[in-house]
């Protein structure tokens, strides 16, 4: 990597000399002379320049960490199965846990607080106080079949849990559709949709998942629908007004809120949906963030919905991924999203309906059978 010092004409009144001084010191007087390396002393800078912003979803991602992001949102990787998030005191947290992955075997929760990650395999023993999203997936994920260590802290837990996870291949179905049992036997029945996220195979699915529901309705068979986005990390801000618009017939789905009130924008709802008439419960939890949130909301405010569960996780920003040189990425914190009401829900989340909690202890999935009870009373 060639260091340029020529300073661009816009950036004249900076002063730089401070930078150039430290960077001068490290080059000339560093004890390991191996480990000053130009390449990563500039990615390093980037990426102070980057947290120097307070925000923890605005980050620079190395070529590494940018091929991790992508490979998340493509559906696939090597890791654990766990969203990452920061609580409202910037503490890594779990968002959610992924179905069947490592992660949701060994007990790990939503809101799980991540206090350490250890690998000694690999050396790593690294405190999470002050780390950026990117480098805590960095960390967490590795090669199948090696072990991570986490050590987490858990609301109404007085001790840390400490939890060994042997890493897998993770492949993240974006959709899932079964059906259940609503009255009068197998003839009467609600179509359980759940949606894991919204990424890059989430579209394909969908319309094949909502194709089947919206024929079995047609003929009577399916009389209901939960769709589920608990623990949904969310994705793609265009994929939640695209989802919403399958059961909403018009009107706003999301407010996008700019810089200094520029950029400003509504997104209403964008095509003619399958699913506009099917009675609907939306289920939610604390695992359910971002673009989950998002489609909640709208259903929720439009009346379209009856959302049982949890309160949702509270991100209420819009990230825009950019590509940069060398395979390095940046991810811009670039609006607020509303709901159409207005409200940021940014820390606060949004409120389910009804609040169901379920019991660790048990094996029946109650926030799924109190939506299924909503709907009896909806179709009878």
């Amino acid at each position: 990597m060639v260091i340029s010092r020529e300073i661009p004409g816009r950036y004249e009144g900076v002063n730089f000399s401070l930078f150039w001084e430290v960077w001068d010191r490290l080059a000339n007087s560093y004890v390991d002379e191996a480990a000053v390396n130009q390449t990563n002393m500039v990615y390093g800078a980037i990426a102070g320049m980057v947290n120097s912003l307070g925000d923890p979803y605005t980050v620079f991602l190395t070529p590494s960490e940018n091929k991790n992001v992508n490979e998340d949102l493509g559906g696939a990787f090597e890791g654990v199965g766990i969203q990452l998030g920061f609580t409202e005191e910037k503490k890594l947290s779990v968002t959610s846990p992924l179905e069947g992955s490592p992660a949701a075997k060994a007990g790990v929760k939503a809101g799980d607080v991540i206090v350490n990650i250890k690998d000694e395999k690999a050396g790593i023993d690294k405190d999470t106080y002050g780390i950026t999203l990117p480098e805590a997936v960095q960390l967490i994920r590795g090669t199948r079949g090696t072990v991570v260590t986490l050590t987490l802290e858990r609301e109404g837990k007085e001790d840390p849990l400490v939890v060994n996870l042997k890493r897998e291949t993770i492949v993240v179905k974006s959709v899932s559709l079964i059906y259940k049992n609503l009255a009068g036997g197998s003839d009467s029945q609600v179509a359980v949709l759940k949606l894991n996220k919204f990424g890059g195979r989430t579209e394909n699915e969908w319309v094949e998942a909502v194709d089947k529901i919206d024929k079995e309705f047609r003929k009577g068979k399916v009389r209901a629908m939960v769709l589920d986005l608990r623990n949904n990390p969310g994705g793609y801000l265009d994929q939640s007004v695209w989802m919403a618009s399958e059961f909403i017939k018009d009107g706003v789905v999301v407010k996008q809120q700019g810089r200094n009130g520029r950029d400003d924008k509504i997104f209403d709802v964008v095509r003619d949906g399958g699913l506009l008439e099917i009675p609907l419960v939306v289920l939610v939890n604390g695992g359910s963030a971002s673009a989950a949130e998002i489609l909640a909301g709208a259903l929720k405010e439009h009346g379209r919905a009856t959302l049982v569960g949890e309160k949702t996780f509270g991100k209420g920003t819009v990230q825009q991924p950019e590509d940069l040189a060398g395979g390095a990425g940046l991810h811009i914190t670039i609006a607020r999203w509303l709901l159409p009401s207005g409200a940021w829900i940014d820390g606060k989340g949004v409120e389910p309906d009804v609040t169901v909690k379920n019991d660790e202890d048990e094996v029946l999935d109650e926030q799924l059978e109190a939506g299924i009870e909503r709907l009896k009373s909806l179709v009878e």
